[in-house]
């Protein structure tokens, strides 16, 4: 019998009643038992959850429970469960957490199809916790650390291929009491084949205890938070060359570990210990310093690293308490203090000048300090927030209109521009917007600091100017010098369909409004480079009248949102090339139609459905009827007939008079 396909490492410690659910979700899994190997190693818990532990192992043979005196933190565990480990994959599971019912057999299938060694699955928060969601917004078949998300989540709650684990002997360090998963994912991301993200089902449901005992909601001193910073930078500069793809990686632990050490600093009752970190934080700080990873760094942590290299103790601590008075954002926590002034905690007031805005932190432009702007320069940070409430195209234009506006930054001298760029070219056009008043806007958020009353577009797109191609659109939303370009549709009214619209200009000219998949932006196809206009246009059976004599009905439907007057017919065309047109004109709602076609001309006429225009012709071929018998009728006395020839590709039809001597002698002969 082959090994398991995943082994579910589970370390307990005093995690009743969250393991029984822990458990139940690995023994419940879609994959299935035979399947699964799963090793819990209790460490030295004394609420009851050894016991719990032995009672479930007894009613599940995949189940393997190992008891230790307690080791002071979960690496020492995971390590253990994972020198038992038979499976092709591991997974690491908290026991206060637990895993969605498919979450093992779509991550195996993603590591499997796509020759993974490392697969998240989406992580959700329950009891208020809060789960990292930025590399979840879509799934990932095969990406790197450079290339997504997935470097922000460290936690080891994500399958591992165990070749690639005892191939690089990865164990979980011990001599780190918070954190010692980090350098275990870190280096497991950065040495895999390929990593694969599961984001559309929840994988991993990440628990909040009502005691608030989770390991990562605990305090630690700043003596392991500098260590964890130290122990983390170092991995990164070992194992990725100085450049972007270095800065790229610091500039989660710049942003994280960094903040958190100096928020446990601040903490620090005892000044010379205060000062002796601040030195190490110092240098540690300067030591993967570039221009690089400052410019992916948002501004307050600018300042930070600027206060920490020029070891400036006082201002530090200030800065520190400013964020947690204000809400501490940055800080993920919230205070008494905090609660009163919630208005204020989106961010700090503004300071607009020559088309940037700087963040009023302590000490902007203190005289005696000197601090660089570009450590309050937030412009970068800001964002466009926008909604297209109409996007109504026809055959002349499209029509947009919605609002926009730059995250506060209040709108006045706005400059709002649509920006139409021809895709894989150099090709833009900008047309301005119609600007128009939105009373109101956002009143509700940041205290009423901001005024974003004048941020409505309107903007009509004409047609007949574009070449062949898609053409995507976006705003290039402007206030007060600043611009933020967007692009639209992501965001939009119930009213906007997302439906494809597709019609034929004026001129001739096939055009598509659509929108992108995942993120729903609009963009215009230019002359059927993607989407065709024949689909449009259909046939769906033919009969003769019933009250008028040499009559052939027509039935289609034509879901062309528009098209020029008259060119829609169907075409009755003889083999000398002649043809009769009748004009078709499909109802408003559901654009069904029933041409009424005179078949009077003697000879054969093939019948398409035809879309004419100056510069294009589009042709469906009416369908052979094979229930269409001939038509017989009488004409100045005279007998005439019509009827479906056999063997064709569309529906031809002869007609002529009835001869009379070859109709008698075929009446003969039939005797």
């Amino acid at each position: 019998m082959s090994g398991p396909e995943v082994t579910v490492i589970i370390a307990a410690f005093d995690a009743m009643p969250y393991v029984t659910r822990s458990v139940g979700s690995v023994l419940g899994q879609s994959l299935g038992a035979d399947r699964i190997e799963l090793i819990a190693v209790d460490d030295g818990s004394t609420d009851g959850t050894a016991d719990e532990l032995d009672r479930l192992a007894e009613r599940a043979p995949q189940m393997r429970v190992i008891h230790q005196p307690n080791s002071g933190g979960p690496a020492g565990p995971r390590n253990l469960g994972l020198d038992r480990a038979t499976g092709r994959y591991v997974f690491f599971l908290d026991a206060d957490d637990h895993l969605g019912p498919e979450a093992l057999e779509r991550m195996v299938a993603a590591a499997d199809e796509n020759g993974s060694d490392v697969v998240l699955g989406r992580i959700v928060g329950e009891g208020g916790r809060r789960a990292p969601g930025s590399m979840f917004r879509r799934n990932q078949p095969r990406t790197d650390v450079f290339a997504s998300r997935v470097y922000w989540t460290l936690n080891p709650m994500k399958l591992f291929r165990r070749e690639l684990v005892d191939r690089l002997r990865l164990r979980f360090d011990t001599g780190l009491p918070i954190g010692e998963d980090q350098p275990f994912v870190a280096t497991a991301y950065l040495e895999a084949a390929a990593i694969s993200v599961v984001a559309d089902h929840d994988c991993v449901h990440w628990v909040a205890r009502e005691d608030g005992n989770n390991i990562t909601a605990q305090e630690h001193g700043a003596r392991v938070r500098v260590d964890l910073f130290r122990k983390m930078t170092g991995l990164v500069a070992a194992h990725v060359p100085a450049g972007p793809g270095r800065d790229t990686l610091m500039h989660r632990h710049y942003a994280i570990e960094l903040r958190d050490a100096v928020l446990q600093l601040s903490r620090e009752p005892r000044r010379e210990v205060r000062d002796k970190l601040l030195h190490e934080l110092a240098g540690l700080v300067a030591l993967h310093w570039t221009e690089g990873l400052a410019a992916r760094l948002p501004a307050v942590v600018r300042l930070r690293c600027h206060l920490i290299r020029h070891r400036l103790l006082g201002e530090l601590l200030t800065l520190v308490r400013w964020e947690i008075d204000r809400g501490a954002a940055s800080y993920g926590i919230t205070t008494l203090a905090a609660t009163a002034t919630a208005t204020a905690a989106a961010g700090p007031e503004l300071r607009i000048e020559d088309g940037r805005a700087y963040a009023l932190y302590p000490y902007f432009r203190d005289p005696a300090l000197g601090i660089p702007d570009d450590c309050y320069d937030i412009t970068a940070e800001l964002r466009a927030r926008h909604r297209v409430d109409s996007a109504d195209i026809t055959a002349t234009g499209l029509r947009l209109a919605g609002h926009a506006r730059i995250h506060r930054v209040s709108t006045r001298d706005v400059t709002t521009e649509l920006v139409l760029r021809k895709r894989g070219t150099d090709t833009e056009r900008r047309l301005p917007v119609r600007r128009t008043p939105t009373p109101g806007l956002g009143a509700d958020e940041d205290g009423g600091l901001y005024a974003y009353d004048l941020a409505g577009y309107d903007v009509t797109v004409g047609l007949a100017s574009l070449t062949p191609g898609f053409w995507d659109l976006s705003l290039a939303v402007g206030a007060q010098g600043i611009v933020k370009e967007a692009r639209l549709g992501s965001s939009r009214a119930d009213s906007v369909t997302t439906v494809t619209t597709t019609l034929v200009t004026h001129t001739g000219t096939a055009v598509a409004l659509y929108t992108t998949k995942p993120y729903g932006n609009l963009t215009l196809d230019v002359g059927e480079t993607r989407h065709r206009v024949r689909p449009h246009l259909r046939v769906t059976g033919a009969e003769w009248s019933s009250d008028a004599p040499a009559t052939l009905l027509v039935k289609g439907r034509c879901t062309l949102a528009s098209r020029p007057q008259g060119a829609l017919a169907i075409v009755a065309e003889g083999p000398d090339g002649t043809a009769e047109r009748t004009p078709v004109e499909p109802a408003p709602s559901g654009g069904t139609f029933t041409a009424r076609i005179p078949c009077t001309t003697p000879g054969e006429r093939e019948l398409t459905l035809r879309l004419t225009t100056a510069t294009g012709k589009w042709s469906v071929p009416v369908p052979p009827q094979p229930s269409l018998k001939a038509a017989r009728w009488r004409r100045l006395g005279l007998p005439w007939y019509a009827k479906p020839l056999p063997g064709r590709d569309a529906l031809t039809l002869r007609v002529g008079r009835v001869e009379l001597l070859k109709a008698v002698h075929r009446r003969l002969t039939k005797r």
